[in-house]
């Protein structure tokens, strides 16, 4: 393969699928490989090599959605021109139309959201998740073959769409890990002092969009009041996203009397540093085709408390089994399972410190060449 075009949203290093798109035009350009990217943004990075061409799709009022057919028609017009001379297509899920290699980073048939924060966003998300699964479903109907970020997605695409066990490949997302590593006692020590955490305070985060109930933040709050009853729990919580229910959370944290132990931090760029000062993650999710801010934290050391459903938690060992929660509806079992893991920190960490490495050797680069295989 000498040539390839993608087509994404955007191609820059926030996020897990765009932080994905990102690594494979890279992997692909620093091969000297013709490069053409379909998308609304790519980062200045990507576009600094002579071998990477730019097709901009205009972001209509800034909305994805709005946007979504003129990404689909752009895609299709430009996998026609360069189809012609044996370049392979790369389209994401249901974005473009095009018949070739699909990676598939969500499954909209899987999940329906339940957004709560108004009748507008709730008629939004109804016709937007219409919308995405009718093209998802002709999409991988039509694909070649189909990439997977985890068996789970795989089990879905199978159970749920009934496509052919063959077309299907599962890749595991890749990792930065001169980015996402344990911090060193002293690294960790200024970082705390920097972000005005004590030394003796543990600190648990979560990281999601407060847009619907799909990163299970609902459940995470309930078990958050249950714990914070008792005198002994000393633990603060810190919440890391932004979304319509945003102002909603702070409101309740107040009136519940818990505001003072959960701190909301909105949008962050410096994440890292924040997982690499904390002690540990924790993500009750309904649905997660993977789970890369969960993989983030493992690398940085951290123990991390993830449903049992998410992708990512595929990956884990059977000595932090107790790390999986298996049904993230249950606040008093992810309540029962914080305090577990409250009571033994340091013998989860130690669990945590081999399995962090192991998840550091495969980097975004690995990632890429397993998909160049499957599609060659």
């Amino acid at each position: 393969m000498k040539s390839c075009l993608l087509v994404t949203g955007d191609f820059v290093k926030t996020g897990g699928m765009d932080r994905a798109n990102y690594a494979l035009a890279d992997y692909l350009a620093k091969q000297g490989q013709q490069v053409y990217l379909v998308a609304h943004r790519v980062a200045n990075e990507l576009l600094a090599y002579p071998n990477v061409k730019f097709h901009r799709v205009p972001k209509v009022a800034n909305s994805y959605l709005l946007s979504s057919p003129l990404l689909d028609w752009i895609g299709r017009l430009q996998a026609q021109r360069v189809a012609v001379n044996g370049s392979r297509v790369l389209v994401n899920g249901g974005n473009c139309q095009w018949g070739d290699v699909n990676w598939v980073h969500y499954v909209h048939a899987v999940y329906h959201p339940n957004n709560q924060a108004g009748l507008l966003s709730q008629c939004k998300g109804a016709v937007s998740h219409q919308m995405f699964l009718d093209a998802e479903r002709k999409a991988f109907k039509s694909a070649r073959v189909i990439i997977v970020n985890s068996n789970n997605t795989k089990r879905d695409l199978i159970e749920k769409l009934k496509i052919p066990e063959h077309k299907l490949h599962v890749v595991y997302y890749g990792i930065d890990s001169q980015i996402f590593y344990p911090a060193t006692q002293q690294e960790r020590t200024a970082l705390r002092q920097q972000l005005g955490w004590a030394d003796d305070k543990p600190i648990v985060v979560f990281i999601g969009a407060l847009g619907d109930r799909r990163k299970g933040f609902d459940t995470l709050f309930a078990a958050w009041q249950q714990l914070c009853a008792s005198s002994e729990w000393d633990a603060d919580l810190v919440v890391i996203g932004v979304g319509a229910e945003l102002e909603e959370w702070q409101r309740r944290a107040v009136v519940a009397g818990i505001n003072s132990r959960i701190h909301f931090l909105g949008f962050r760029s410096d994440v890292p540093r924040l997982l690499q000062a904390a002690d540990c993650l924790v993500a009750p999710t309904r649905y997660e085709a993977y789970g890369l801010g969960v993989c983030e934290a493992l690398c940085c050391g951290l123990p991390s408390i993830v449903s049992a459903k998410a992708g990512v938690a595929e990956r884990y060992p059977p000595q932090l089994q107790d790390l999986l929660i298996p049904n993230p509806e249950d606040a008093i079992d992810l309540a029962a399972r914080l305090q577990k893991w409250w009571c033994n920190k340091h013998h989860y960490s130690n669990l945590v410190s081999s399995f962090s490495q192991k998840l550091r050797d495969y980097s975004w680069d690995d990632m890429a060449r397993k998909i160049l295989n499957k599609i060659e």
